[in-house]
């Protein structure tokens, strides 16, 4: 079996740390703990490798956030990977620091990654991981907090919450969503 796993975020000096690209930081310590190195591929970095005995594509779409789902669609179709076998990793600013839920399928949520994804697949039922990136900003100031930097306390604390995502998404791919979110939902 194999699997996608992508990393939502924005290419640039200027996007790196920042709340909106946790899912590349996401993907980058997935592929560190299985000894993955990235090489930079049509649509984005991707890179390979095996999880135990399943076959894993992590990718990093280079075509910012808002036409993530470009990417999404060529890797899906060009490494032939179910649908059911994608998980997104994504920032959530409905979620306090640091929370992870995973879901099967739902909406956007207002999220242009996710709404891009979902034009480009035809559906919204594809897995995704949110990763609480807190909502501290004054009304009308959405983008520039999400293209803020994470906290000093939020930085000390990011790479224990980092790794929790991590092994969520290890046991989507080892033991499937259902135990995914059984595990690490609401913890």
């Amino acid at each position: 079996m194999k699997y996608l796993i992508v990393g939502l975020g924005n290419i640039g000096a200027e996007y790196v740390g920042t709340r909106h690209n946790i899912g590349f930081r996401i993907a980058d310590t997935l592929a560190e703990s299985l000894n993955l190195d990235f090489s930079t591929e049509r649509y984005g970095d991707i890179a390979r490798g095996r999880l135990k005995n399943k076959q894993v594509v992590i990718l990093k779409p280079s075509t910012y956030m808002n036409l993530s789902g470009n990417a999404v669609r060529y890797w899906k179709d060009k490494e032939n990977i179910e649908l059911e076998n994608i998980l997104i990793l994504v920032d959530d600013i409905a979620l306090p620091f640091g929370a992870v839920r995973m879901k099967g399928s739902g909406s956007d949520a207002g999220h242009n990654g996710l709404k891009n994804i979902a034009q480009m697949l035809g559906t919204q039922s594809y897995a995704r991981l949110r990763f609480g990136v807190g909502n501290d900003f004054p009304r009308g100031c959405q983008i520039d907090y999400v293209l803020g930097q994470f906290t000093l306390d939020q930085r000390q604390q990011l790479p224990v919450r980092v790794d929790y995502a991590v092994d969520a998404v290890k046991t989507f791919v080892l033991a499937g969503l259902q135990t995914a979110m059984c595990d690490f939902n609401n913890k």
